[in-house]
C-alpha cells in the first residue's frame, strides 16, 4: 500500500546542477528538491524565487520533488 505525500509549498532560493534545487519552506527549512519527470518533459523553466508546490515523504523531511510552479 502506498501512502500519499505530504504537499507544501516554497520558495526556490537557489538552482542546483541536474535539474536540482535549494527550497526554503514557509516554516524557514531548507530542503533539497528535485523537478518531477513530468515538468520536466514539459520543459518548465524554474528560476530562485519562483514559488512551488513540492510533494514531500513523512520518513526523509529533508527532500521534495517539485510538482508545480505558482504565480
Amino acid at each position: 500500500m502506498r501512502e500519499t505525500p505530504v504537499e507544501v509549498e516554497g520558495i526556490i532560493r537557489s538552482v542546483l546542477h541536474g535539474a536540482m534545487f535549494r527550497v526554503e519552506l514557509d516554516n524557514k527549512h531548507i530542503v533539497l528538491a528535485a523537478i518531477s519527470g513530468k515538468m520536466h518533459k514539459r520543459w518548465v523553466r524554474l528560476t530562485a524565487g519562483d514559488r512551488v508546490k513540492m510533494e514531500m515523504s513523512h520518513h526523509d523531511p529533508d527532500k521534495a520533488r517539485i510538482v508545480w510552479r505558482l504565480r
